[in-house]
């Protein structure tokens, strides 16, 4: 942690904080049924989003999956355009026509996210590859699920990738589980995802996801290792998803069995968020009370979101087929 200012460590807190109180906010009025969206929450999974796009400049780009609003918001996404896009409304980051899985945010370096799996792990190799093509130092980088290492399109764009040694980073959220498929039915046992990588001859490197330091200062290593002409890097950053795979709720309170509550309430005990508090704390770098203000700082700005995309208009009839080519 040497190598991280304590502007730093406040930043990726702050970030952390504004992405969970973001999702629990909307996940609890998601009951509303005001929501006609499937929704993909990221709980437990801050840092992976937060510790990336803190090493990113703000000309890089990213790309998501449907697990996306956590990627959406740490590069800069408007917690209001993202309550209108939940609510179908004309603000929403997507006019209200893409609902939890298709955002974007263009201005800010967030392209697009899209529920099709794998999909823009081969567009962000294009972006980088285009990058490269202008002799820009600009970075592509790419958020994708575990189980994306099972489709084809990630070897063919890593493959790619590597050959033409292009300024992409390839970022897998390790959370065990595809829907409610756990890694033991789905890979081979001892099956370690960087090896897989690195046969590829691409960098790779295992982190605590859980962890904001520890992912920013990969991610750090990992950007400027691509913006020295080295070619692409894989992180595989270890967390978990706290909810249910599609919805607010709780799988153990759903009845569902593929995982255990004594699983979940490990992980919730490595907490993201819980982590980097108590880390500004012990190191006297933030207060208790500093903590609170920020998070009430936090909760307004999400208050404020939520009443303004419920006031806000729906999109009109007769542009619905805007944007479709």
């Amino acid at each position: 942690m040497g190598t991280v200012t304590p502007d730093v460590e406040i930043r990726l807190f702050k970030s952390v904080l504004r992405l969970r109180r973001a999702e629990e906010s909307l996940a609890a009025l998601y009951s509303e049924q005001e929501m006609r969206t499937p929704t993909h929450f990221g709980v437990g999974q801050e840092a992976v989003a937060s510790g990336v796009c803190e090493a990113l400049l703000p000309d890089d780009v990213v790309y998501s999956h449907h697990r996306c609003h956590n990627h959406y918001l740490a590069k800069g996404g408007s917690v209001a355009g993202l309550a209108a896009e939940l609510y179908g409304r004309e603000t929403g980051c997507a006019n209200g026509r893409g609902g939890s899985v298709h955002l974007t945010a263009v201005d800010k370096g967030f392209v697009v996210s899209s529920a099709i799996l794998g999909q823009t792990i081969a567009v962000a190799t294009g972006s980088a590859l285009a990058f490269q093509m202008d002799r820009s130092s600009r970075v592509a980088v790419t958020f994708f699920g575990e189980a994306t290492c099972e489709e084809g399109v990630f070897y063919e764009s890593m493959n790619y990738a590597a050959l033409r040694k292009l300024p992409v980073l390839f970022v897998c959220e390790n959370n065990l589980y595809s829907t409610e498929s756990p890694l033991s039915t789905r890979q081979p046992t001892g099956t370690e995802l960087c090896e897989r990588a690195r046969a590829f001859k691409v960098t790779a490197e295992k982190v605590d996801g859980n962890d904001t330091i520890a992912v920013f200062e990969a991610a750090t290593r990992a950007v400027e290792s691509i913006r020295a002409g080295n070619g692409p890097v894989f992180l595989e950053c270890m967390t978990y998803r706290w909810r249910e795979h599609v919805g607010p709720g709780f799988d153990h309170e759903l009845g569902r069995t593929y995982r255990t509550k004594a699983e979940l309430d490990k992980w919730i005990e490595h907490c993201p968020v819980k982590l980097a508090g108590e880390r500004l704390q012990s190191r006297g770098i933030a207060s208790e009370a500093q903590i609170a203000r920020w998070t009430e700082e936090v909760e307004s700005e999400i208050r404020v979101a939520v009443l303004t995309a419920k006031q806000a208009p729906w999109p009109e009839a007769q542009n619905l087929f805007d944007n479709i080519y």
